[in-house]
């Protein structure tokens, strides 16, 4: 079995659960990481066992690397990622792609020029829940999808932002609670339903009490190729993070996924229930609860893809997707008017 050597290239609060993930893929290979502040990189390659970077270039230079792993803020992730592409590297992204559409297609483009797999993190397409609810309906149990709706009511408080210089920002995070929170859960409406969105019509406020200069609250309708207009309500100003909530109705049933549960009760009184087998973790450390094992999940199968030419369970066209969902997400908002994407 080959053995990727890999670099991972920001040394903050995510870089566990990608740390953690390569330490345990049987095809990976820390050999490298990479932060601006010297002392955070030589912390962490002091534990995996790697040699530290302030520089990503010097690093690209002077290491036998094939896969970046990118933990970097969001406006950073296409130049970043452009550059690693253009020297033969693989990269592995969190999400989003990219803070806007152009950035994201250049990225793909030089994907396919440099004939190097580019992969953007959605774990929670690995959900069991998630799963349950998009494998009946694509099978046909659930019949034709008839509405859709979903909810993220979290927290982020004034510490949080204050903890970067690029949180809360539109020109490094591209946004706040639609691309940054609510991102996974737009993911996966689309995800489970396999169509494209169409056109958006959405509005974006800042209501909190936190100094920032992005939307801390995103309501709208979503209309999907296959005609199901789709509801999503954010918010990051709620007292704690609740359970992010999706709801589906379908011909013959509706599901509901709470958190990563779902359960889907039939009109014919038959109930299908799918939850996290708590048999399956990975220990990030001191991270937070829900980046769990399907970080290393995704992170192995995209090396599994890398090895042997197979597609990636988190397909790219679908992170693109959701990109533009949110970029149109947040022209609506801004405009006032429907986006068509």
């Amino acid at each position: 079995m080959k053995t990727f050597k890999s670099a991972i290239i920001g040394c903050g609060a995510i870089f566990p659960t990608h740390g953690v993930s390569v330490r345990l893929c049987e095809r990976a290979e820390l050999v490298a990481v990479c932060d601006k502040v010297m002392s955070k990189a030589e912390a962490v390659a002091e534990k995996y066992g790697c040699r530290a970077y302030d520089d990503y270039i010097k690093m690209l230079e002077s290491e036998d690397i094939d896969v970046v792993h990118l933990c970097l803020p969001h406006y950073l992730h296409a130049p970043v990622a452009i550059e690693c592409m253009s020297r033969g590297k693989h990269v592995v992204t969190e999400k989003p792609m990219a803070t806007n559409v152009e950035d994201a297609r250049a990225m793909i483009e030089a994907s396919e020029k440099y004939g190097v797999t580019l992969a953007c993190i959605f774990q929670n397409r690995f959900n069991a829940g998630t799963q349950l609810v998009r494998d009946m309906y694509l099978s046909g149990k659930l019949g034709r999808i008839k509405g859709a709706k979903c909810f993220v009511t979290w927290n982020r408080s004034e510490t949080y932002y204050k903890s970067s210089d690029w949180k809360g920002t539109w020109d490094k995070e591209g946004g706040g609670v639609i691309i940054d929170q609510a991102i996974h859960t737009l993911d996966a409406v689309r995800y489970i339903m396999d169509s494209k969105p169409v056109e958006v019509n959405a509005t974006i406020a800042k209501r909190g009490d936190v100094n920032i200069e992005v939307e801390d609250t995103a309501e709208g309708a979503i209309l999907f190729e296959n005609g199901i207009k789709a509801n999503f309500h954010a918010i990051n100003y709620y007292s704690f993070d609740d359970d992010v909530q999706i709801d589906m109705d379908f011909e013959l049933g509706r599901a509901r996924i709470v958190s990563d549960r779902a359960t889907v009760t039939m009109f014919d009184g038959r109930v299908f229930i799918a939850e996290h087998d708590p048999r399956e973790s990975v220990d990030y450390g001191d991270v937070k609860a829900y980046w769990g094992v399907n970080h290393f999940k995704q992170i192995d199968d995209v090396y599994k893809s890398i090895a042997t030419g197979s597609e990636m369970f988190v397909d790219l066209e679908g992170s693109f997707e959701t990109l533009k969902l949110v970029c149109a997400i947040y022209e609506s908002g801004k405009t006032g008017k429907k986006v068509k994407l």
